[in-house]
């Protein structure tokens, strides 16, 4: 009797068992890995370049060369950011054969923004360049035609791009014309000087060559606001251009400007830009002014408000959802996945970096002629 009760219950328990596990779920496929998008640099002579050295590895691109001739200088950033030297060529067109990369960023100088894009283009490898896009219009024209000839992307990086106050002041004063008609906006880029904040000497040495830079604070911080002034008209030129550029300290910026205040004229706005190398603390901020109101944004995360004129002013802290320093890398590397897709009027368009190289020219011969440049060529 005993034995047949203890057989029931294991009867009873492997039917129980069996039900139980009948009812488990099947194991869950594990998601499709995406592979890393193939991304090369190309030099390390501009300092940002840390942005990208500093986020390896990384989950969305992998750094699979880098070409750079000046040995010193790799061997330096390889031992500060630990990438093997083997990756470190001393051409870009070896580091293209060799590593085949999807993408390139280029952190060079701004002269040789353009022999970037004549390697790269023909080899179908999309391309972004630290800010601005090239040194004058000559270059910039050649470049956007290798881009369309081959289908590449080229984007230009700027860190406001990555302000999260910026964004919100463009739905703010355009998408919402929360202000009125635009009339006047203000931007100020700009440190005591690339001397005296200590950049290294690779930097240094094409930052302040009127060649290979295309000129001191007017190109190198000038090009903020023409890039946000363009976002903002959305990619409508300015019909008159006139700037005033100084050297205020010659004895250290000897070839370059180092003070430099741009007026763009619209129809019904105008915009003043002030880059310079002798604010006495750094700044990246802009206010944008309506007809019937305003919107400041003194940083990347504060913005100041005020709508109307029986409105109060009002202060907003907005988070930073990414670091503005990994940001571009990961938008490049969507970009080049098909992910996202860059509409003509984004910061890192090429349509509107194109106006942007136009409006820097037209600074410097305002500045040279001392007359208004109406229109742009």
């Amino acid at each position: 009797m005993f034995h047949r009760f203890i057989c029931t219950l294991i009867f009873v328990f492997t039917l129980v068992s069996g039900a139980v596990a009948q009812q488990k779920e099947p194991p869950q496929p594990e998601p499709p890995r995406v592979e890393k998008v193939r991304i090369g640099i190309a030099g390390l002579s501009h300092s940002h370049v840390f942005g990208v050295l500093n986020n390896i590895p990384n989950d969305s691109y992998q750094i699979v060369g880098i070409a750079e001739s000046n040995r010193e200088l790799a061997e330096r950033y390889a031992k500060q950011y630990g990438f093997d030297q083997s990756i470190v060529f001393d051409t870009l067109d070896e580091m293209l054969e060799r590593t085949k990369p999807q993408g390139v960023l280029a952190f060079n100088s701004i002269f040789n923004h353009q022999a970037v894009v004549e390697a790269c283009a023909p080899r179908g490898v999309h391309v972004m360049v630290e800010k601005p896009l090239a040194v004058n219009s000559e270059h910039a024209k050649r470049m956007a035609e290798l881009a369309k000839k081959y289908n590449i992307l080229l984007l230009t990086n700027y860190e406001t791009t990555w302000y999260p106050t910026n964004h919100k002041a463009y739905q703010r004063t355009v998408n919402e014309n929360a202000v009125g008609e635009l009339r006047k906006i203000i931007v100020c880029d700009g440190h005591k000087g690339p001397k005296e904040i200590n950049v290294n000497k690779e930097f240094l040495d094409w930052l302040t060559d009127p060649v290979q830079n295309g000129g001191g604070a007017v190109v190198d911080f000038g090009c903020y606001g023409a890039n946000l002034a363009t976002w903002l008209m959305k990619n409508q030129p300015p019909v008159a251009v006139s700037a005033t550029l100084q050297q205020i300290k010659p004895d250290v910026y000897p070839k370059v400007d180092d003070e430099a205040t741009i007026v763009l004229t619209y129809p019904k706005t105008q915009v003043i830009i002030q880059a310079s190398w002798n604010w006495p603390i750094g700044r990246k901020d802009m206010e944008i002014y309506g007809a019937t109101g305003y919107v400041k944004i003194p940083n990347a995360t504060d913005l100041v408000s005020r709508l109307s004129e029986r409105e109060q002013e009002k202060w907003e802290k907005l988070p930073l959802e990414q670091d503005i320093w990994k940001a571009p890398f990961l938008y490049f590397a969507d970009a080049i996945r098909g992910k996202i897709t860059v509409a003509p009027t984004d910061l890192s368009s090429l349509e509107n970096n194109l106006v942007v190289v136009k409006i820097l020219d037209a600074a410097r011969e305002s500045a040279k002629t001392g007359k208004v440049v109406v229109p742009l060529q």
